[in-house]
């Protein structure tokens, strides 16, 4: 289930009902109705989850109400709030333009031809049509299905515009954590090459940049145990399976990833957590810094080693 960003409190006064009878935003519906609050006082109830319109959440500000419509302020929220999805996702930031998540190993980004539903798109999609059957997200990038981590999406098709096609200006830091097989000797370095991917969609590296797409990753070794290095991974570009195939070149494959060479699953899943995504605000310019925790089972696998 989908786990919001921050709950009401369980012991909530009794929500303010207010009736709407005309055509208006509710913004100024609010500002109207509730006179002892500004701007701000309303944005964070809104950002809180605390607006329902007809007893679904709403946190658009410009949502249009029509005459009929209720508006409750306050008070528990519904059990209806959310459609009810399986996959376990964590919202980390939302707004009206963008949504970040914190994505478990094992769920796709989008669909393929094996798999509709189980998806991060398919769960939050679920998630905004709950506070308006006419909300959207959109893919703004991907992580493969095995590595966890934050994940950015659009609430609009503006914003998704905006960050795809200014990306590499927009995004500051995409920092990864990698557990890879055995002890890598260096304790920094960067693998520069071309991204080529061959018919069986199987990436491969080279340094022929004829029909290949230059990659540049710096990565730093945080830990070693007796088996397997923890590196801190940062990408200057963003290709296709580029820390996954770099981590080959590097002769040190990231455990669990046998498409590209691991022969051990000491943790039954791949090494790879995407750790830190730092960009500016494709509508408010504001700089927008994220992190997620290293995963449980990274840090065991470690702390295993010392015993």
């Amino acid at each position: 289930m989908i786990k919001p960003k921050s709950h009401p409190s369980q012991n909530q006064r009794r929500p303010a009902t207010l009736p709407v009878s005309s055509e208006i935003e509710l913004m100024t519906f609010l500002l109207a109705s509730l006179p002892g609050k500004n701007r701000n006082n309303i944005k964070s109830l809104l950002s809180n989850h605390q607006v329902f319109v007809d007893g679904q959440m709403t946190s658009q500000f410009n949502f249009k109400l029509k005459p009929g419509h209720v508006v409750q302020i306050g008070g528990e929220r519904p059990t209806t709030t959310h459609a009810p999805v399986k996959n376990d996702l964590s919202i980390i930031f939302e707004d009206d333009d963008i949504i970040v998540i914190d994505k478990p190993a094992g769920l796709l980004t989008i669909a393929t031809e094996n798999e509709k539903s189980r998806t991060a798109y398919h769960a939050l999609s679920a998630y905004v049509k709950s506070a308006h059957p006419a909300n959207k997200i959109f893919i703004v990038h991907r992580l493969d299905r095995e590595t966890s981590g934050l994940l950015l999406f659009a609430k609009n098709l503006h914003t998704q515009q905006v960050l795809q096609q200014n990306w590499e200006e927009i995004v500051t830091e995409r920092t990864y954590v990698a557990i890879v097989e055995g002890l890598v000797p260096k304790d920094n370095g960067t693998i520069t090459s071309y991204l080529h991917e061959n018919n069986a969609l199987v990436v491969y590296s080279n340094q022929n940049p004829k029909g290949g797409k230059k990659a540049v990753t710096h990565y730093k070794v945080i830990r070693r145990s007796k088996t397997n290095s923890m590196l801190e991974v940062n990408l200057e570009t963003g290709r296709k399976n580029q820390i996954r195939v770099h981590m080959q070149d590097l002769g040190h494959s990231i455990i669990n990833d046998k498409k590209y060479g691991a022969t051990t699953n000491p943790i039954g899943r791949m090494g790879l957590h995407a750790k830190r995504l730092s960009f500016t605000h494709p509508i408010t310019k504001k700089n927008m810094q994220f992190q997620s925790p290293n995963p449980k089972k990274f840090l065991l696998l470690f702390c295993k080693s010392h015993q």
